[in-house]
């Protein structure tokens, strides 16, 4: 799939430069193609080297986390949940730790610890399956919820709006955070109708009905206030959150005994080289979409849009945060490029650069998590996974675009 879009960009925008210069008579379409793709991959390369240090700082932080005990504690927290959104598994199967260590990681935004977990919980709910090529129920279920991508720390998100002159690279946290819960919370409906879980047994309502009340009772808090003071108090609550989560990480370190200092290194080291590790993709993005935006081809795209939305009497500014809603589904390097164009072209912190950062945060790449977790226990048949996936992408991005309206609107 990520293959056929970067194709599809450059060859929609030779046709659409080809076009310009022979029917319309743009002799300069060409040449602003070129310096698209120059200017493009000297920036890609200057973005990645400078997320070195903010990458460092939070890698450092979340490898304290790691180590901590948050995710173990995540664990036992979420698997009497599990037990009855699944009850196929049986108690203390190997899965349900899988699934909990997956989830805590995504959380912490630990992605290179979430997938092999993920991968991990796919084979242990594999060895469950009485139809080794068709995914079962909890196996749909469970990539439903990794598709929704419910963050705490969306630590690439801030990293990127830090790096690109945001005022306040974390002002996004709650609209993220109420986002990918409204994710979530559609994914969840959207596999209960289909597979009839009982979302009105008294422990699902529980875990349910307590995440609804904080998340409303923060949608409550922040009603009541004008913009300006909800936009002081969104980052204040956002501040204190974050810094308590990381004093948190820090002080269980210590009474464990362990060496926070060392430890933090450890994690920073990953810091350098995962901003080495994303260059090569980084450019093929940026450039691929770079030239897409300079032949005109994107221009052409939301132009239409915006006129069918100004016929409808709607607000357009959405549009402009469109391409990352789009991409997100099918390739999260993609979208994350989308965010980083939206964000250089608009600014860090301009409506679109917000919405795009917001729509980043809510959701997965459904389809990648799709081919990833079912390709690895060989499973053909996918059933109502890929619908309900997008169900959930929907979800989160309609959420997104409402709650950037309400917070920086």
């Amino acid at each position: 799939m990520l293959n056929f879009i970067w194709i599809f960009f450059f060859l929609s925008a030779f046709a659409t430069a080809a076009f310009k210069l022979l029917v319309l008579g743009d002799t300069q379409v060409f040449s602003e193609l070129m310096n698209a793709m120059f200017s493009l991959a000297k920036t890609a390369f200057e973005i990645s080297l400078g997320l070195s240090g903010v990458l460092a700082l939070w890698l450092g932080l979340m490898k304290i986390g790691e180590h901590s005990g948050f995710i173990d504690l995540l664990t036992k927290a979420l698997n009497p949940l599990f037990n009855r959104l699944m009850p196929e598994i049986p108690k203390d199967h190997p899965a349900l730790g899988a699934m909990a260590m997956n989830i805590a990681a995504n959380m912490l935004g630990l992605d290179n610890a979430a997938t092999p977990m993920g991968i991990k919980a796919m084979q242990e709910m594999q060895s469950l399956n009485p139809h080794p090529y068709k995914a079962s129920d909890a196996q749909i279920l469970f990539l439903v919820i990794n598709t929704s991508s419910v963050t705490l720390f969306p630590v690439t998100i801030f990293a990127y709006r830090a790096q690109l002159g945001a005022a306040n690279p974390t002002d996004v946290f709650i609209p993220i955070l109420i986002a990918t819960y409204m994710s979530t919370l559609t994914g969840l409906l959207a596999v209960a109708a289909v597979q009839k879980i009982n979302l009105l047994d008294k422990v699902v309502l529980s875990y349910l009905g307590g995440i609804t009340a904080l998340v409303g009772g923060l949608l409550a808090y922040f009603s009541g206030l004008d913009q300006a003071e909800m936009l002081k108090q969104s980052a204040l609550v956002s501040h204190v959150i974050l810094f308590g989560l990381v004093v948190s990480f820090i002080t269980a370190a210590a009474l464990k005994g362990l060496n926070a200092y060392e430890l933090f290194v450890e994690g920073a080291k990953h810091g350098f080289q995962t901003a080495i590790t994303i260059i090569p993709y980084l450019v093929a993005m940026l450039v691929a979409f770079g030239v897409f935006r300079a032949s005109g081809a994107l221009e052409l795209i939301t132009d239409s849009v915006r006129l069918l939305i100004n016929v409808a009497g709607i607000d357009n500014r959405f549009i402009d945060g469109l391409p990352t809603a789009l991409m997100k589904p099918f390739s999260g390097s993609g979208a994350r490029a989308m965010m980083i164009d939206t964000m250089q072209t608009r600014g860090a912190d301009s409506f679109a650069g917000r919405l795009a950062s917001v729509v980043q945060g809510s959701t997965e790449t459904t389809f990648y998590v799709l081919a990833v977790y079912f390709g690895a226990v060989n499973i053909k048949q996918i059933r109502h996974a890929a619908a309900c996936g997008i169900v959930a992408d929907l979800g989160g991005m309609i959420a997104a675009i409402l709650v950037t309206y309400w917070f920086f609107g």
